[in-house]
């Protein structure tokens, strides 16, 4: 049986470069429509696993934020444009910033990319929230950890 190593479990979580996250996706035939491109909803999957593993490669774990803080991230809102079609097979790449953190709200771009060409765009409004559902500052630990990726105010 092999090991899973941890340089492996990193590297399936995608990389940065600067304060850019990238995350790589493989389409499969199940990520397709009836015409064989991928369908529109599952843009939000990926966008979504791109968010979480830039946080995982931080080291903050949405079961640990939960079961640690009792703290969950919602979405608030998402503007997402559709650019280009992508087909099964084709090898994506999510690039990923959390752009601003302020109060409860996260700011996060990504943009979705085979080669050169650029497949999605979505610009996301997240929110840190209690087992309530309530709106919550972040807490320190976390605007620590994403300071260095952020934007600088000016």
């Amino acid at each position: 049986m092999m090991e899973t190593s941890s340089e492996n479990t990193k590297s399936i979580l995608g990389t940065f470069e600067g304060r850019t996250h990238f995350y790589p996706v493989h389409i499969f035939y199940e990520d397709t429509d009836f015409s064989g491109v991928v369908y529109h909803a599952n843009y939000l999957r990926f966008l979504e696993r791109a968010r979480s593993s830039f946080l995982n490669l931080l080291g903050i774990t949405h079961a640990n934020l939960w079961d640690e803080h009792q703290l969950a991230f919602t979405i608030q809102k998402i503007s997402i444009e559709y650019k280009s079609p992508a087909k099964v097979d084709d090898h994506l790449v999510i690039h990923t910033t959390y752009d601003h953190l302020k109060g409860a709200r996260l700011l996060i771009s990504q943009s979705c990319y085979r080669e050169k060409t650029l497949i999605v765009k979505a610009d996301i409004e997240a929110a840190c929230i209690t087992a309530s559902g309530k709106p919550v500052r972040s807490p320190e630990f976390l605007k620590t950890q994403l300071r260095p990726y952020l934007l600088v105010s000016r």
